[in-house]
């Protein structure tokens, strides 16, 4: 893999440019060019797919992308120290890579891009959970992407695909078991990054529904597992005590019990207490 593209080894590349991984940019680089093929190959088929890929770095996944077939690749880099490793890049697969320098916390990509649309990413620690809350709750759904293939810290990750009764089940699971089906495909130990973060990591597939797994008005049942998360060891009757004054009745005709606790709940539970909320 190393030689697929003609480009040099990644260690180079960071040598070759001086690329020393910024903490304050959540930057922790995945060198084996081997394994970046294997998270790329995680997306499934990318031929005849645009991609998006958040902080690049010195274009290790990129590569991956590229290789496995990605029609186009839409590269987001914040560190304007990468833009000269990504252009060599981008020299080697003609029109299929566009960079841009931004914050991809600031800028809406979509209008660069044709469907079908995937994202790929190892994203950068500091942003990763705020990105795919925002790709995960859009105005309309379904969204303009297709699948999230998506590295994280091993606990975000344990977080998205948790169950009702795990100390790791809360509103991130919510989000993403609504509208999603996600999985853990691959989790890499410290010592596969430079410079090696302090935990494993691990590299989440969420493949959108068509539509959400149960009926509820998003905003509301955003609400509702916000309030019940935020004070997770109190009664349901307590921490949702806000939402209507007759809270109890309203748990119970959605076939929860008032002294049970969030997390104990199951997905559909919520959604049921979300649309009893919107009823009345």
């Amino acid at each position: 893999m190393a030689m697929i593209d003609g480009l040099p080894p990644l260690r180079d590349v960071i040598r070759d440019h001086d690329l020393v991984a910024k903490k304050q940019l959540g930057q922790n680089f995945l060198l084996d060019l081997n394994l970046t093929a294997k998270i790329a190959r995680m997306a499934g088929d990318l031929k005849g797919c645009d991609v998006i890929e958040v902080g690049p770095g010195p274009g290790g996944l990129t590569r991956g992308l590229l290789a496995e077939g990605a029609r186009r690749v839409l590269a987001i880099e914040k560190d304007p120290r990468c833009l000269p490793a990504l252009a060599e890049i981008s020299a080697a697969y003609p029109g299929r890579l566009d960079v841009i320098n931004a914050d991809a916390l600031s800028i809406d990509p979509t209008d660069r891009l044709t469907a079908p649309i995937r994202i790929v990413s190892n994203l950068p620690y500091n942003v990763g959970t705020e990105l795919l809350i925002r790709w995960l709750t859009p105005a309309q759904w379904p969204p303009f992407w297709d699948s999230l293939t998506l590295m994280f810290q091993k606990e975000v990750a344990e977080r998205i695909v948790a169950k009702p009764g795990n100390k790791a089940y809360g509103r991130l699971a919510l989000l993403a078991q609504w509208r999603t089906e996600p999985r853990i495909v691959l989790t890499l130990p410290p010592e596969a990054f430079t410079p090696p973060p302090k935990i494993h990591s691990s590299v989440v597939h969420l493949k959108r529904l068509e539509e959400p797994r149960y009926p509820a008005d998003g905003t509301i049942l955003s609400r509702i597992t916000a309030m019940a998360f935020n004070q997770r060891r109190k009664m349901l009757r307590s921490s949702l005590k806000g939402l209507a004054p007759d809270i109890e009745d309203r748990l119970v005709a959605a076939g929860i019990k008032p002294t049970d606790r969030a997390e104990d709940i199951p997905l559909e539970g919520f959604c049921a207490l979300a649309r009893e909320i919107a009823r009345k």
